[in-house]
């Protein structure tokens, strides 16, 4: 039966992998310890998985991804906002091409 300690399986990955924290793991490590590790990203620990030394995903608990998807939602719509106002009263005279032309001289 697996602990659901966080220190315990922390502890554990530690002991067993030379990579250090289980908060940061290679790929392969990853899969072979894949529950391990979902039970540390239950307890609240963020873990990035790497792959030849770089970092190219994180598991993170569903609320914080949640959390942040609804922050760069509402950054794009801030976004989306602000060049609406900066669009409002201009005009532009001619086709793209020569305006974009324009611009470049």
């Amino acid at each position: 039966m697996m602990t659901t300690d966080p220190r315990r399986i922390q502890a554990a990955l530690q002991a067993e992998s030379p990579h250090g924290p289980a908060a940061a793991v290679p790929l392969a490590e990853a899969k072979n310890r894949l529950s391990a590790l979902v039970d540390l990203v239950e307890q609240g620990e963020d873990v990035t998985i790497s792959r030849r030394g770089v970092p190219v995903a994180r598991l993170v608990p569903l609320a914080a991804s949640q959390g942040a998807a609804a922050e760069r939602v509402q950054r794009v719509q801030a976004a989306m906002e602000r060049l609406l106002q900066l669009r409002d009263g201009l005009v532009l005279e001619g086709d793209l091409r020569t305006i974009a032309r324009e611009g470049l001289d």
